[in-house]
């Protein structure tokens, strides 16, 4: 499974309101158009931590990152690289 439906997994559970990982668009915006709020979402990055096992960079994440689930599983896929 690719890193963008593990997400898509994660924030449906996070979200827990009905809305299935394949209801979830690439392009959706987690904050306006899902209404993670300041509780879920840090919720959703402890969960991804977890899902993951990475450790999310705080200071360099920023509210862009969480504009869309694509842009977020390319932040996730940067930190879960192997190290060259």
């Amino acid at each position: 499974m690719d890193i963008e439906n593990r997400v898509k997994m994660v924030l449906a559970k996070v979200l827990d309101n009905g809305i299935g990982p394949d209801e979830i668009g690439p392009e959706a915006d987690l904050i306006a158009e899902y209404g993670l709020d300041s509780l879920q979402t840090i919720t959703f990055l402890l969960a991804i931590e977890d899902e993951f096992d990475v450790e999310l960079d705080y200071p360099s994440l920023r509210l862009d990152d969480l504009r869309s689930v694509r842009q977020f599983s390319s932040f996730v896929a940067r930190l879960a690289a192997p190290v060259q």
